[in-house]
């Protein structure tokens, strides 16, 4: 790993060309609200058998927006494109930092990478359905590489793509939840699968961890604030935005499933109909077209998914290149775009890697990849989201502040305790979520990821604090390393 810094050009992303709406595009894009209702959702009732899904959105985003007070007022104080890894370096340390950047490169990719399955197998069958015979990877490999070509073009660009897609998906989801909340089961409207009651119920831990997965995004309002035009109103407003909206979207879609099919049928229900049950629910009451017209919206879900976490992916890599913690290659931006460009040319190298190895196996898409590897995702976004709210705690702590106890004080600290106590039913839990037997190593396989990144990443850490003081120095600066480290000199690394 050269020592050596970016250059000006390459420290920085372009920077303006996002305002809120656009934000929250991207965010709620990475969070595929139809992706969750009709693939995340019915597949965790037929999964974790557990009823209590609906509830669980509605808990996870009470939970998330707690999270957001002091999340969104420690990045009034820090823009950084690496987000949850700055907060924890300037909260907690650098070597927490480092240990916390590797935790999110790892559940970052996968749930960027998971998405292929859905993706893949969605494509293929509704192909399949139209007499063009195809499989799930080569479905996969098409989404790619327009991933690919659109992850090093200009960030405004690839927003406008999603918005399109985003208002689309929701306008279908909504006409679906009336449609099914209109035609109950039994003829009587139920709210059984709402009770509160389902939050002490056995499996809630992997209900819950189905429902974080359905979020991840929103926080990533913070990756972007590098390129908003005005980052201080832009994040905070984009934050509670996507937060808002994805909880009543998917805890009303995951109710209105369970109205349609009676509170005691939807997981058998789910079992059957898989991915197809929300279209199966409404076809018999909606003209032909607008079926059509969500499954299609349900594959471009599912690839605005990719894209956004794309994106999100390749920010992460940037932040940690230009601060020289990786690579310092990928802390390069493309002269044309001002995107991170072997950011995202890295990201698109593993996730075809694994497109191919799942090929290779014959492993089920939907299940394997989709589902197993995108809760584990999810999983990694909340033992970050933990770290982090308890890095607002010990960052405010130090720091002169006006913002006064709630903001930087009591909601951190009721949010690292809710937060914490998810985390700890989650794991306990992971046979549930992923359907093995509780003696099943995969139980243990998954989570144990995490931790073996975050001790490579403290172990580094502790490395270039005694061999690489400058780099070191730096780390959690962002867009200030390079200033910081400017004496060194570095004529190969120039923008590309």
């Amino acid at each position: 790993m050269s020592s050596s810094p970016p250059d000006a050009v390459s420290a920085v992303l372009a920077r303006g060309r996002l305002g809120t709406f656009a934000v929250v595009f991207f965010v709620i894009a990475a969070a595929a609200p139809l992706t969750v209702v009709a693939g995340g959702a019915t597949t965790g009732y037929a999964v974790t058998g557990v009823v209590g899904i609906p509830v669980s959105y509605l808990v996870v985003a009470a939970v998330l927006a707690l999270f957001s007070v002091g999340y969104v007022a420690m990045s009034r104080r820090i823009v950084n494109a690496g987000a949850f890894y700055t907060y924890v370096t300037r909260g907690l340390g650098k070597p927490a930092g480092v240990a916390t950047a590797l935790i999110a490169v790892v559940g970052y990719n996968a749930m960027q990478i998971g998405l292929y399955g859905g993706f893949g197998a969605v494509l293929a069958a509704y192909l399949d359905g139209r007499g063009w015979h195809t499989t799930w990877w080569l479905c996969a490999l098409a989404g790619w590489a327009v991933v690919s070509v659109l992850g090093v073009l200009r960030i405004d660009l690839n927003g406008v793509v999603l918005a399109g897609m985003l208002v689309a998906e929701v306008v279908i989801a909504l006409v679906y939840d009336v449609v099914m909340v209109s035609h109950p089961a039994g003829g009587t409207v139920t709210f059984d699968t709402l009770a509160p009651s389902h939050i002490l119920a056995a499996g809630i831990g992997a209900a819950l961890v189905t429902a974080i997965t359905g979020f991840v995004g929103f926080e990533g309002t913070t990756v972007f604030a590098e390129e908003t035009k005005d980052p201080k109103r832009t994040v905070p407003r984009a934050t509670y935005v996507a937060v808002a909206i994805t909880g009543l979207l998917y805890g009303g879609s995951a109710w209105a499933m369970s109205v349609a099919t009676g509170p005691d049928k939807i997981v058998d229900a789910a079992s059957t109909d898989g991915t197809d049950l929300i279209f199966n629910l409404v076809s018999p009451h909606l003209a032909q077209s607008i079926i059509t017209a969500g499954r299609i919206l349900f594959i471009t879900s599912l690839f605005a998914a990719l894209l956004s976490f794309h994106h999100t992916v390749a920010r992460y890599l940037f932040a940690l290149g230009r601060e020289r913690v990786l690579p310092a290659v990928l802390g390069r931006t493309s002269r044309r775009t001002g995107a991170p460009k072997w950011g995202s040319i890295t990201q698109s190298t593993l996730a075809l890697a694994v497109i191919f190895a799942y090929a290779f196996v014959d492993a089920d898409p939907i299940v394997h990849l989709f589902f197993w590897v995108t809760v584990t995702g999810g999983l990694g976004v909340l033992i970050l989201m933990t770290v982090t709210s308890a890095a607002v705690v010990a960052f405010f702590a130090r720091a002169q502040n006006t913002d006064g106890p709630w903001r930087t004080i009591l909601a951190p600290i009721l949010a690292t305790a809710a937060l914490g106590t998810i985390l700890t039913v989650t794991i306990s839990q992971f046979d549930t979520l992923l359907g093995v037997e509780p003696a099943s190593q995969l139980r243990w396989l998954f989570p144990a990821a995490y931790g073996v990144a975050a001790l490579i990443g403290l172990v580094w850490a502790l490395v270039l604090r005694s061999s690489r003081p400058d780099v070191y120095q730096v780390i959690g600066l962002g867009a200030d390393a390079a200033t910081a480290a400017q004496h060194v000199s570095d004529p190969v690394h120039q923008p590309a």
